[in-house]
């Protein structure tokens, strides 16, 4: 945070008495005055040299103090006061801090409850050509400033000034934030460079942190409060104030509208340097009226500096944009100085409630395929990890973008979501399979939006996306005969707008290719067909999947099972699992009848007649 000047003397002290310090010169003239305005109603002045004298010595000290660097001399150049306009704030200051300037004020109003300076008391407190009450107008610099309020109960010149609680803490010198900021504010200090001195600028692009250094780069100001949307009001008000007295710009980050409490507070307060920073741009409507520049700041990855800046000596072993890394260098102490772990972390809590997360935990040696599609499995991964020197170093095209999508077909069980762990977990990414029940909505247009924050999330924090049973979302695009064939065709269209701009990798598995639309097709860079497994694949899967550690009796014979029962491999850890269960529950270890009654359950569950040949010898096992 930056540092505001002390204050020289405390706040308090009585009118016309002494105090063990010299009170600043703001407010010696607080006290004239006040006094002036006592004499002049018939109260005796304990003062030797008459009122207006003081009154006119106190402003000349006052006015030159303003060229001092005091907390409220600071406070009257950051708000653009004119020496009237600060001559107001400093008696309005000095009643709100003082319970015995209070007092002198009710009396002299004439009320006990009054204790605030009203309209009509500061009109009579400045005759003449001075400003007056019209420092506190509207439009007048210490509202647009957000500094005072004027509480509007009852006629209009028994409207009471209220100083602000932050100004009065900033006057104190303490440099607490105003509660009434937006919730994520920030306070930044960028580097002592000349900008191009530009009061409102509107930035558009993808990368926050680009959209920030641009706004930095263009704006009058080096010292930024960086602030989501203000909710309310209030909020806006707060952002004025707070960046008046710590003198810095104001970068408000939308999502998607300026509302029109926001573009009202920046057609006014005019002493502050604006930027609105947005992924895309306003609309011309929404904009306030005021000069403004359009600027756009591209999506740069990081530089080597910017890396080594945020994370040291980490080596750079995952592709991230300068929104992500500066996301990842905040959380990277708290994963311990995993850097793996920091990006995985980049994702959680946006996509959780549309997908179900998968820390991978599969290699390659769980998984049993044939050469042809292993292979085809990690030129996936090696797309996925060498694409920035493919398309940055040695200048490739990357159209429509550098993503990677994928395409797994094959009946169930046969390895389509264990072969996406294992991706997943090669690249030392977390796997978020799509949970169609929480995405797929019967409202027109939500189905869109909730795959629109699936995409937006998973963008966020490099990870692969899986869609399981991907037909039900890409299915194939029919002739419109009404309005519900319209609509799935345009959640499909969209689909493939979303899928072309994502950057990530996308895997798709579907028991029927079929129902795949086409467009779908030509935009897969890699296909694999999981089939089910051979004699040879099965039993290497039974071996698999009766761990080292368990209870296995000698005469189990991987070799018949794997040579009786074609079975998928999902299958065949089902039948697996199934057999160890009732082992344990005869305390006994895991022998061939159990895992006989297990292939049986499983056969009957996939809807398998239980036939003689396949189980020969075993047969009067489940035949009981």
């Amino acid at each position: 945070m930056v540092s505001r000047p002390k204050a020289e003397w405390w706040l308090t002290g009585p009118v016309g008495g002494s105090a063990t310090a010299t009170p600043p010169l703001w407010l010696q003239f607080a006290d004239a005055a006040i006094d002036r305005l006592s004499a002049s109603v018939g109260e005796v002045s304990k003062r030797r040299v008459g009122p207006d004298q003081r009154v006119a010595h106190a402003r000349e000290r006052f006015t030159a103090s303003l060229e001092e660097p005091t907390a409220f001399s600071a406070l009257a150049h950051n708000a653009g006061l004119s020496v009237d306009e600060a001559e107001v704030l400093a008696i309005a200051a000095a009643v709100e801090a003082d319970p015995a300037r209070q007092l002198i004020i009710a009396r002299l109003q004439g009320d006990a409850a009054s204790t605030r300076l009203t309209l009509h008391t500061l009109a009579a407190l400045f005759p003449g050509e001075h400003v007056g009450v019209r420092a506190v107008g509207p439009d007048a610099a210490l509202r647009r400033a957000a500094l005072v309020d004027v509480a509007e109960h009852g006629p209009w010149g028994t409207h009471e000034i209220v100083v602000r609680p932050a100004v009065m803490w900033a006057l104190a010198g303490d440099q607490s934030r105003d509660p009434e900021l937006p919730v994520g504010t920030e306070f930044i200090v960028g580097e002592e460079t000349e900008s191009e001195g530009h009061t409102f600028v509107a930035v558009t692009g993808d990368d926050r942190v680009r959209r920030l250094q641009e706004a930095m780069r263009t704006l009058a100001s080096n010292r930024l409060l960086v602030s989501p949307k203000p909710a309310q009001d209030a909020e806006w008000a707060a952002l004025v104030r707070e960046a008046t007295i710590i003198g810095a710009g104001i970068v408000v980050e939308l999502d998607d509208e300026l509302p029109p409490e926001g573009r009202r507070w920046i057609e006014r307060a005019t002493h502050v340097a604006w930027a609105l920073s947005s992924r895309v741009e306003l609309p011309l409507e929404q904009m306030p009226d005021r000069q403004w520049l359009d600027r756009h700041a591209d999506a740069l990855e990081p530089t080597d500096e910017e890396w080594a800046a945020a994370l040291g000596d980490e080596p750079r072993t995952h592709r991230l944009t300068a929104a992500q890394l500066w996301l990842v260098e905040r959380t990277h102490p708290a994963s311990g100085g995993d850097l793996d772990a920091a990006v995985r972390r980049l994702a959680g809590g946006h996509i959780d409630r549309l997908a179900r997360r998968i820390r991978p935990t599969r290699t390659w040696d769980d998984i049993v395929l044939s050469p042809d599609r292993l292979q085809l499995l990690r030129e996936l991964v090696a797309r996925y990890r060498h694409s920035e020197q493919v398309y940055d170093s040695w200048g490739f095209t990357a159209s429509p973008s550098r993503g990677q999508v994928a395409l797994f077909s094959g009946p169930s069980g046969t390895g389509k979501t264990l072969a996406a762990e294992i991706i997943a977990g090669d690249l030392e990414l977390d796997l978020f399979k799509l949970d169609l029940s929480a995405v797929v909505s019967k409202w027109i247009g939500e189905t869109e939006k909730n795959l629109d924050r699936v995409f937006d999330a998973a963008s966020a924090g490099n990870v692969v996306l899986f869609f399981d049973e991907a037909d039900a979302l890409f299915g194939k695009r029919s002739e419109v005969k009404d309005a519900r064939d319209r609509y799935a065709n345009i959640e499909v269209s969209y689909l493939l707008q979303r899928l072309e701009a994502y950057d990530g990798l996308v895997v798709l598995a579907t028991n029927f290719e079929r129902n795949i639309d086409d467009a779908f097709v030509r935009r897969i860079h890699v296909r694999v067909e999981f089939a089910l497994p051979d004699e040879a694949e099965r039993k290497a899967i039974w071996d698999h999947n009766l761990p080292p550690g368990a209870p296995v009796g000698a005469d189990v014979d991987t070799s018949f099972l794997a040579r009786q029962f074609d079975l998928s491999g999902g299958s065949i850890r089902n039948a697996a699992v199934q057999g160890a269960f009732l082992a344990a529950a005869n305390e006994a270890s895991i022998d061939m009848a159990c895992l006989i009654r297990g292939v049986a359950r499983e056969m009957q569950k996939i809807g398998r007649l239980l036939r003689p040949d396949d189980f020969g010898p075993y047969f009067a096992i489940v035949s009981r």
